[in-house]
């Protein structure tokens, strides 16, 4: 989820935490699991620094050791012991369990974007995406503000955020079955289709759509049962050359690989330079599809420049990748 997502998250777990005597009948303790609960709601997501120095280094790694089992159970022994440091009166006990369960809360709730979260390391390093909620979801968002309001305004927090979660898990429930409702119609629409991606949108109806079969790649868009196809691909085996096998050693295109489950690819040539690019299909957008990696050889397959990420126009690309050499 996002920032925000998480933060309001963070804040109606800090009232459901009124539930417990320890924590209602003690000011300082509850200072510290409010605080516990907000600053827990967030700390997994401390590797978005990693965007600071690359992209390839953020895609292969935010949501993975940070969401990691370790890391759900270092996480709230580290905050609660710093804020027993600053609040050494508080119930440690009660410290520690709202603030494990304000961090596995977050990881939990990422696990139902597209995105996922490496949620099973160390065990598995395989990326868990049930793909059933978007990264900002407005009805959930805008769920928390209210209760919160409510709260604000004076209601019973345990009361006003029970019947939020309540709420909440028929929601989910709801987005299950409209995914469910839109895997089979696609399965009706490609009978032979081998691999089916359906990832939501901030409209409730609205999802992105691609399949693959046997001989084509298929992207498209679903508002409820009804399945529209825009782009049809097909499907080559990538050549298994000295080419490919070089740009597939470049650490953005190996970091891209790691993560897209699936996506085509190009290979083109401009005058010297030779251009292998790898092109997500889940995520078109304006008959676009933004989420690439490039990298660019020499006619001796010398890597000469690369570059993974979010990219919505071929100028924006060309920059990133300097033509200067042209």
């Amino acid at each position: 989820m996002d920032t925000g997502t998480h933060l309001v998250m963070g804040i109606a777990l800090g009232g459901l935490a009124m539930a417990d005597p320890a924590v209602a009948n003690d000011a300082t303790t509850m200072t510290a699991v409010i605080a516990g609960t907000i600053i827990g709601s967030q700390i997994p997501d401390v590797d978005t620094v990693l965007k600071l120095r690359d992209n390839a280094v953020y895609i292969r790694h935010h949501r993975g050791a940070t969401h990691s089992i370790p890391a759900v159970l270092v996480w709230p022994l580290l905050l609660s012991g710093a804020l027993w440091f600053i609040f050494p009166e508080v119930n440690l006990l009660h410290l520690w369990l709202w603030t494990f369960l304000a961090v596995v809360l977050h990881v939990f709730v990422d696990i139902f974007n597209s995105y996922g979260t490496q949620a099973l390391r160390p065990f598995s390093n395989k990326w868990v995406a049930l793909g059933v909620i978007n990264t900002f979801d407005p009805i959930i968002f805008g769920a928390h503000v209210i209760a919160l309001m409510i709260w604000a305004f004076g209601a019973d927090p345990v009361w006003t955020i029970s019947i939020l979660y309540i709420v909440l898990v028929f929601y989910y429930i709801s987005r299950f079955a409209l995914q469910s409702a839109i895997k089979h119609a696609i399965r009706n629409t490609l009978p032979g289709a081998t691999e089916i991606f359906v990832a939501p949108t901030m409209r409730f109806f609205h999802w992105r759509i691609a399949a693959d079969t046997d001989k084509h790649h298929y992207v498209g868009r679903a508002y409820g049962r009804t399945i529209n196809f825009y782009d049809k691909f097909p499907k080559k085996p990538m050549p298994d050359n000295e080419l490919i096998q070089t740009a597939l050693k470049d650490k953005n295109l190996s970091a891209f690989v790691s993560f897209s489950p699936l996506y085509r690819w190009e290979i083109n040539q401009y005058g010297e330079i030779l251009e292998v690019r790898l092109i997500d299909l889940r995520y078109r957008s304006n008959d676009y599809y933004p989420f690439v990696a490039v990298a660019h050889l020499d006619e001796d397959y010398n890597i000469l420049n690369s570059y993974t990420g979010w990219i919505f126009s071929e100028d924006k690309l060309r920059k990133k990748l300097d033509f200067s050499h042209n």
